[in-house]
């Protein structure tokens, strides 16, 4: 192993054995498998970073019940056209956290602030939609998009009070916003 998962090991035994007030560990074992995996990923893409000589600084949170990991750094080649390959770099991380834990990883990756930037280009696309949708009374069919993108349209539809769906098949899997019955 290297050294980095020889420190990622003693870190995690030392989260794991500080207790917090009241005798109690500090962290539930989620949050502290969460942290894990966000170490483990980190560390496997400042390896990629370090092999492919770009620069960027990567930092860890947690969120939703998920591992992030962001890089920040000037570099869109570590975007792709349409996120592609952040989409492969996000799979390489899991498969890092998955090898390392021996436990499929929902950790989310972000590039260069492409996820934040494509979230707020698609909260304005689901507004529009629900406006036509409540206005024509119509279903409206969105371009195709990834699981991530999905996900964002389906929970603004939610919030709005009307109902979406995906129909189709990946990598053509689309929302389709419904009209109020």
């Amino acid at each position: 192993m290297s050294e980095a998962t020889t420190e990622l090991e003693v870190v995690e035994v030392a989260e794991t054995t500080e207790p917090a007030e009241g005798g109690e560990s500090g962290r539930s074992k989620r949050e502290q498998a969460l942290v894990n995996e966000g170490e483990i990923a980190a560390d496997y893409l400042e390896e990629l970073l370090d092999i492919a000589d770009l620069d960027g600084d990567i930092d860890t949170f947690n969120e939703g019940g998920r591992a992030h990991v962001s890089i920040v750094t000037d570099a869109e080649i570590l975007v792709g056209r349409d996120g592609e390959v952040l989409e492969a770099l996000q799979e390489l991380a899991r498969l890092a956290v998955m090898t390392e834990t021996g436990h499929r990883s929902r950790l989310m990756l972000d590039v260069a602030g492409h996820r934040d930037k494509r979230r707020k280009e698609l909260e304005v696309l689901a507004k529009d939609a629900i406006a036509e949708v409540i206005e024509t009374g119509e279903a409206v069919r969105l371009s195709p998009m990834n699981p991530f993108e999905r996900k964002i349209v389906h929970d603004a539809v939610a919030a709005a009070g009307l109902v979406s769906e995906s129909e189709g098949e990946e990598p053509r899997r689309r929302v389709v916003v419904l009209p109020k019955n």
